[in-house]
């Protein structure tokens, strides 16, 4: 979610698929899912979703049309495309413990009474690298085309960005993440070009509440709307998982224009925008009525592949930060609900456009301190 200057976005999408013909959609039931419809139409390879009654697979169109009559079928949508943000877009520079979105985002101040210890973050992401020195990953699943497994290990770099903005340790090389004693868990749904479906990102939800996760981030997006998506994100909110997301790249400086993309657009997660050095939101982080925090999104050094780091800008940076500082609330109280952690991140939020929430910058720029 990034201008073409200063990003790249992926598109999520799998190449395979079964018959010439054939499109991927979610096919959600008024009920339980029923297996007898599936059978009737012929449906043998397909992916059923925990957290809310619907499948994942790839059909004809005669087949969707004909799904669609049935009563016990409550819609059959698109397996729409998702856009990622992310990649070196300056030289590295050296090493550094304290970045200044770190320092911005108040996290050492907040470190004498909470470090995100005892919380679990999912990484809804391209995975994480697995032999950064400066990450510990907790554990994760690999998500990516139909046979789920372990190797989640980041293959594209984007994941492992967001990992060290939420988690970096505070030891003796490179960065320190917000919450760098939290634990990272790597849900890898996007491969090493960063493609992937909105299915992937539903079995990435339902995985974290399977695995009792207390916060997923999520820095991709998609402009199409997804009923399924949406009931996902709904029931994960009610099970007690903050979810956070990026609100995106794709602003266009007309205020009369509602730019958020989905998830971060769903009134159960938290949209967030950048801001750079100066606390001004760059031209292209979108904006509007649901965007609801602030965060440091501009030339963003964090870690990388090969134990590396780099900078990196777009509103895929600025939602770890949030969901770093949600890990430190979370920490400092664990008995807190979701709810409850959305209204101490967005009370404690420095006001930086029109007093109150307003389209750009929410409630404002996200606090740890």
């Amino acid at each position: 979610m990034i201008t073409k200057s200063i990003f790249f976005a992926s598109i999520l999408m799998v190449l395979l698929i079964p018959t010439i013909d054939a499109k991927p959609v979610i096919i959600g039931f008024t009920g339980e899912i029923d297996q007898n419809i599936i059978k009737e139409h012929g449906i043998a390879n397909f992916t059923q979703h925990d957290t809310i009654n619907a499948i994942s697979t790839d059909i004809p169109e005669s087949v969707s049309e004909k799904l669609k009559k049935n009563q016990k079928i409550k819609y059959v949508e698109e397996d729409a495309q998702v856009q990622i943000a992310g990649k070196p877009t300056q030289p590295p520079q050296p090493p550094q413990q304290i970045t200044w979105g770190i320092a911005r985002a108040k996290a050492p101040e907040a470190w004498n009474n909470s470090t995100g210890k005892n919380v679990k973050i999912a990484v809804l992401d391209t995975g994480i690298s697995n032999s950064h020195l400066d990450l510990t990953v907790s554990g994760g699943i690999n998500l990516v085309g139909k046979s789920k497994n372990n190797k989640w290990n980041d293959d594209n770099g984007h994941g492992t960005h967001v990992a060290g903005i939420i988690a970096a340790r505070n030891n003796s090389i490179g960065v320190v993440g917000v919450a760098p004693d939290a634990q990272l868990y790597a849900v890898k749904v996007l491969d090493a070009y960063g493609n992937g479906y909105i299915s992937d990102v539903i079995e990435g939800i339902d995985w974290a509440v399977q695995n009792n996760m207390n916060v997923v981030s999520m820095s991709l997006g998609t402009a199409a709307y997804s009923q399924a998506l949406n009931d996902t994100t709904a029931n994960a909110y009610k099970a007690g998982i903050l979810l956070v997301a990026a609100a995106g790249n794709n602003g266009d400086g007309n205020l009369s224009t509602d730019d958020v993309l989905y998830p971060a657009k769903f009134d159960s997660v938290i949209a967030v925008s950048a801001v750079d050095y100066n606390n001004i939101a760059p031209v292209w982080s979108a904006d509007g009525t649901e965007v609801e925090l602030a965060a440091p999104g501009v030339a963003i050094y964090s870690t990388w592949l090969n134990s590396g780091y780099a900078n990196a800008s777009g509103t895929s940076m600025a939602a770890p930060f949030v969901s770093g500082v949600a890990a430190l609330v979370k920490s400092k109280n664990l008995s807190m609900n979701p709810q409850e952690i959305r209204e101490a991140l967005d009370y404690n939020a420095i006001n930086l456009g029109d007093a109150g929430r307003d389209r750009i910058y929410g409630f404002g720029l996200v606090q740890a301190g």
